[in-house]
């Protein structure tokens, strides 16, 4: 069955009312916040990659490729190199990203990505050379090394090329080895904090709520709308207690919110969004100019005649038949959707219309456009 325009977006609606019934769920502390201390840490680092098949660096156009190949080669006791003698193609100036996770122990792996730098084409069967990972204080925390895994591809000619994903962009799984651990020790913590990802004072208050219950007393508190802290009695046995606290479900609370992407006519529309009883009205006129392009020749015998391009133009006004729809107040959101769907909107007339209700008055929440 083919979907008409209407059909989709009563369909796309319907997808939205679920998701929004399904946020208004009880859900795990553990999905909605994270304990203070307990994060990863971004680790970046400058290296090569080699082994290209002539996909790599050109050495005129990338100097720092030159100084890094000639740094390396001297390291490694080859020197004193002009750079009429350094012209190789199959090297690759790249920056190495990282994630160090929290509680990484020397020895453990983590994955790397890793990225061009220069105007190499493709990293595909590259191998990254030794490459240290520094975090945000300067000192070395993990070492790169080893093949890199490139998704995409690159194949030209000499007339025609193709690129398939981003062939200068690779990942290394298991790539680094942790060399240095991060000082945090949870024993020497006199408290617990819990940071909320969306801070919320409703949330906040029902996560400690939720803590109280599960421990007994007045252990948590709300200090703001983002934080909330538990006292620590017994410290030998404070993994236990944040495994007790992960698991507790709560009713996340979320402002009025109405999120539109312009560009791909996305409506996001959330649970608690009200209305003043207005009433709608959406229509238009649609002009749609066509213009071909004719050859006019002359007679078969003529003095003179020339062959000249005619331009053929044809103008057709389509004017729609509007009406008028009442949406009363303080609606529920499926009541809204039905409302603006009874007009027989499309995404973009959808989006001018809720931007009217919030220039008039009536719309009871925020309207962010991205």
């Amino acid at each position: 069955m083919r979907l008409t325009p209407l059909r989709l977006a009563t369909r796309l609606v319907a997808m939205l009312l679920l998701l929004a019934g399904a946020a208004s769920a009880e859900v795990r502390i553990k999905d909605i916040a994270m304990f203070e201390g307990v994060r990863e840490n971004q680790l970046v680092g400058y290296g090569l990659v080699v082994g290209l098949n002539g996909t790599g660096d050109r050495l005129r156009n990338s100097p720092f490729t030159e100084k890094s190949i000639k740094g390396m080669l001297e390291r490694l006791g080859v020197g004193n190199l002009t750079d009429d003698e350094l012209k190789t193609a199959n090297t690759a100036a790249v920056m190495v990203t990282a994630m160090l996770p929290p509680f990484a122990r020397r020895g453990s792996t983590i994955d790397v990505v890793v990225s061009s730098l220069g105007d190499a084409s493709s990293l595909r069967g590259g191998t990254l050379v030794v490459t240290p990972l520094t975090g945000a204080d300067g000192e070395v925390y993990a070492v790169a090394q080893g093949p890199i895994a490139v998704a995409g591809f690159a194949a030209q000619g000499l007339n025609a090329s193709i690129v398939e994903g981003v062939p200068t962009v690779a990942r290394i799984e298991n790539g680094a080895t942790v060399e240095n651990e991060i000082g945090f020790r949870l024993s020497e913590l006199t408290s617990l904090r819990i940071a909320l990802r969306n801070p919320d004072f409703t949330t906040a208050v029902r996560i400690a709520e939720a803590i109280n219950a599960k421990l007994g007393g007045r252990r948590a508190a709300a200090l703001d709308p983002s934080t909330v802290e538990i006292d620590i009695f017994d410290k030998a046995n404070i993994p236990g207690l944040m495994a007790d606290v992960e698991n507790l479900t709560v009713q996340p609370d979320t402002p009025a919110k109405v999120v539109i992407d312009a560009r791909s006519g996305t409506i996001v529309i959330g649970a608690n969004v009200r209305i003043d009883q207005i009433a709608v009205s959406q229509g238009g006129l649609t002009v749609i100019v066509k213009e071909e392009m004719k050859v006019s020749q002359p007679e078969p015998i003529s003095i003179g005649g020339t062959t000249v391009v005619v331009p053929d133009t044809t103008v057709v006004v389509d004017e729609k038949e509007t009406k008028f729809t009442i949406l009363e107040g303080d609606v529920s959101l499926q009541r809204l959707v039905d409302g603006l769907n009874a007009i027989g909107l499309g995404a973009t007339e959808t989006i001018s219309i809720l931007q009217a209700i919030k220039a008039a008055g009536a719309l009871h929440a925020d309207l962010e456009i991205i």
